[in-house]
């Protein structure tokens, strides 16, 4: 017992002596995170069970055709089996997560674990390149090396998060520059006698290259009225995706036009020659606050070396002749 304990004072006080203070408690943490790493792969790949796997073979490929089966297409069973901790429980702030990663553009079935998981998987990554970096590197106090070690977590865990807000942010970007184009050629196709479900296939076609992210959702919405779906249910469905009041706007105008009975080609008319008005208001927004941004660019960059080329030889010979010396 006296050896043990001798051993186990000599480890800590090497411990300490290379970590600091907190040197016991990060290597306790490391030790644990360690031991979920070698559990996972078991967890995440348990070994068939044989009776199952007879049974499977019993049953032929029936299973295959059973509509579970077909709804599973779109998820990674794996980790469907954490769906409990990979997916919030509480109803509406897994809508809020689904709604702003199909916003993103991601709208399989697991995003949303695919999303938790990735903000799991890259927080313990980040954790322990911390840990590794005060290993490897030592020394420094406690608060340094709980810093080393919570920052890379706290950064890996918010990645995927600030991904997606850009992705969405881009989706936001592409869909409002090109609406504008996309409602003129709706206009010229329902103008030439085609019906709104067939314009908005040839809108979302003709648009794909420049627009991918506004030809999806144009796509989505002819897909789902030729399922039979009603189609002010389609449009306020594709609002809400998109979440863009220019969209939005749209959207009430085609339901109001289709409910009053009005001509949907006058409405396409007078929505989009808006949108063309808004969309120069725009570029004339970015227009003037061009010379706001090089100002503050101009005062950054050409100001101080413009001062140190007109002031810095007066004050290099007022201090020689306060040492005593010559000036230039």
């Amino acid at each position: 017992m006296k050896f043990l304990s001798d051993l186990y004072d000599t480890a800590n006080g090497l411990v300490i002596e290379h970590l600091g203070e907190m040197g016991p408690l990060i290597v306790a943490g490391a030790l644990g995170v360690l031991l979920i790493i070698v559990a996972l792969p078991s967890i995440l790949f348990p070994k068939k069970d044989p009776l199952d796997k007879l049974k499977e073979d019993r049953l032929g490929n029936d299973t295959a055709d059973t509509p579970r089966a077909l709804r599973r297409g779109g998820k990674d069973e794996r980790l469907d089996r954490f769906a409990q901790y990979l997916e919030p429980q509480d109803q509406a702030a897994f809508t809020a997560v689904q709604l702003q990663l199909v916003r993103a553009g991601y709208r399989s079935k697991g995003a949303v674990q695919t999303f938790h998981f990735a903000q799991f998987a890259l927080g313990i990554a980040g954790l322990l390149l911390g840990t590794l970096y005060v290993v490897i590197a030592g020394g420094g106090s406690a608060q340094s090396s709980i810093l080393s070690v919570l920052i890379p977590g706290g950064v890996g865990y918010y990645a995927p998060k600030y991904w997606v807000q850009r992705r969405v942010q881009n989706r936001i970007d592409e869909i409002t520059s090109g609406f504008p184009d996309s409602l003129d050629l709706m206009l010229v196709c329902v103008e030439a006698g085609q019906s709104l479900d067939q314009a908005i296939i040839r809108v979302a076609r003709e648009i794909r290259t420049g627009y991918p992210a506004l030809s999806e959702e144009f796509e989505i919405v002819a897909y789902e009225m030729k399922a039979g779906k009603d189609k002010t249910r389609v449009l306020r469905d594709m609002g809400e995706r998109v979440g863009i009041q220019d969209v939005n706007s749209f959207v009430t105008t085609l339901i109001q036009s289709a409910t009053f009975g009005t001509s949907i080609a006058e409405a396409l008319r007078v929505y989009a020659d808006e949108m063309r008005d808004k969309r120069v208001m725009r570029a004339e927004e970015k227009a003037n606050k061009l010379p706001t941004k090089l100002t503050l660019g101009t005062m950054m960059f050409c100001l101080p070396p413009l001062l140190i080329i007109l002031i810095g030889p007066s004050v290099y010979g007022i201090a020689m002749n306060l040492q005593g010396g010559v000036g230039p």
